[in-house]
C-alpha cells in the first residue's frame, strides 16, 4: 500500500478529532451540559476529516485566499448536504437541522456554516496542513505502518459497532412510544383522581362556609383566617402529588427508553440535541424533554 495512503488516512483522524472537540465546545455551550458530539464512539467527527483531507488533496495547489475560500465554503455544503441526505435515507432521521438558521437550505445547510467550513478551509490548507505534514514526515515508516493497521482496524469495527447499534433506531422509537402511551394514559387516570378530590375538596368547603365560619373563632383561637391556611395546605397537597406524579411519569420513561434504545442509539440521542426522526419524531421530544426536567431537578 503507497504511504500516502497511510498518511492520508493519519491526517482525516487528526482532523476527525479537531472536529470532533470543535463540536463538543459548540454543542455543550449551547445546551449548557457535556455533550459527547462524536457519530462513533471514539472521538471523532469523521465529516470534518473527510472534508479536509478532501480540501488538502483537491486545494492545495489554490493559491488565491479568495478563490480557496469560495471553493472550500460550497464544497463543504456540498459534503455535509449530501451526508445528511445519505444518513436520513440509511438510518430514517435527521441528524442536524438548521432551520433555525437564516439563510438555510432544507435545513441541511446555512449561510452561516458555509462561510465557517471556507475559513476553515483556508486556515487548514494555508496554515495548518503544511505543520501536520511536517510533523508526520517525522513519524519513522514503521510507526506509520503500525499506526494506520492498528488505528484503520479500530475505525471499521467502530463504524461496524456503531452502525449495526443504530440501524433499528426507526423501530424502537415505535416500541417507545407504545409504551410512553400506556404509562402516559395510566398517569393521567391517577391526576384526574387527585384533581377530581381537591374539586370535591373544594367543593364540600363552598357548601359549608357558613357553618366552618361560625365554628372558625372556637377552633382556631378567634383566628377565621387559619381556616383559609388549612384549606390551602389541602390544595398544595394535591398539587404537590401531581408533580410527584409527573417525576414518577419521567422516571419511567427514562426506564422505558433503557429498556427499548441500545447504547448506541441512547447515545445519539443525547449528542445530536436537534436529532429528528422521521416517524414519531412526537415521541423522541417526549423523551427529550423527560431527560431535561429529571436534569433540572437534579
Amino acid at each position: 500500500m503507497p504511504i500516502i495512503v497511510e498518511y492520508l488516512f493519519l491526517w482525516f483522524l487528526f482532523y476527525s478529532f479537531c472536529g470532533w472537540v470543535y463540536e463538543s465546545i459548540l454543542v455543550s455551550v449551547q445546551q449548557r451540559r457535556p455533550v459527547n458530539r462524536g457519530f462513533l464512539n471514539g472521538p471523532l467527527c469523521p465529516i470534518y476529516g473527510t472534508g479536509a483531507v478532501m480540501a488538502v488533496v483537491l486545494l492545495g495547489g489554490i493559491s488565491n485566499p479568495l478563490v480557496l475560500f469560495l471553493v472550500s465554503a460550497v464544497g463543504a455544503c456540498v459534503l455535509e448536504y449530501f451526508t445528511s441526505w445519505a444518513m436520513e435515507r440509511l438510518f430514517h432521521a435527521r441528524w442536524w437541522d438548521y432551520s433555525h438558521f437564516r439563510f438555510n437550505l432544507n435545513g441541511r445547510i446555512c449561510l452561516l456554516g458555509a462561510l465557517v467550513f471556507g475559513v476553515g478551509g483556508v486556515v487548514i490548507v494555508d496554515v495548518v496542513q503544511p505543520e501536520v505534514a511536517r510533523v508526520t514526515a517525522m513519524i519513522p515508516l514503521v510507526a506509520v505502518h503500525w499506526l494506520f493497521v492498528t488505528l484503520f482496524a479500530a475505525t471499521v469495527v467502530d463504524t461496524i459497532v456503531t452502525v449495526v447499534g443504530i440501524v433499528h433506531f426507526e423501530e424502537s422509537l415505535e416500541q417507545f412510544r407504545a409504551i410512553a402511551a400506556k404509562y402516559g394514559d395510566a398517569m393521567r387516570e391517577r391526576v384526574g383522581d387527585v384533581v377530581d378530590g381537591a374539586t370535591g375538596l373544594a367543593g364540600g368547603v363552598a357548601t359549608g362556609v357558613a357553618g366552618v365560619a361560625s365554628a372558625a373563632s372556637d377552633a382556631f383561637g378567634g383566628v377565621p383566617g387559619r381556616v383559609g391556611e388549612k384549606v390551602g395546605e389541602s390544595l398544595h397537597s394535591g398539587l404537590s402529588s401531581g408533580r410527584e406524579m409527573s417525576t414518577e411519569l419521567m422516571m419511567r420513561l427514562r426506564e422505558a427508553a433503557g429498556s427499548v434504545f441500545s447504547r448506541q442509539q441512547r447515545r445519539m440521542i443525547a449528542s445530536f440535541p436537534r436529532l429528528r426522526a422521521s416517524r414519531n419524531n412526537e415521541s423522541l421530544e417526549q423523551l427529550r424533554e423527560a431527560f431535561e426536567q429529571l436534569r433540572r431537578r437534579g
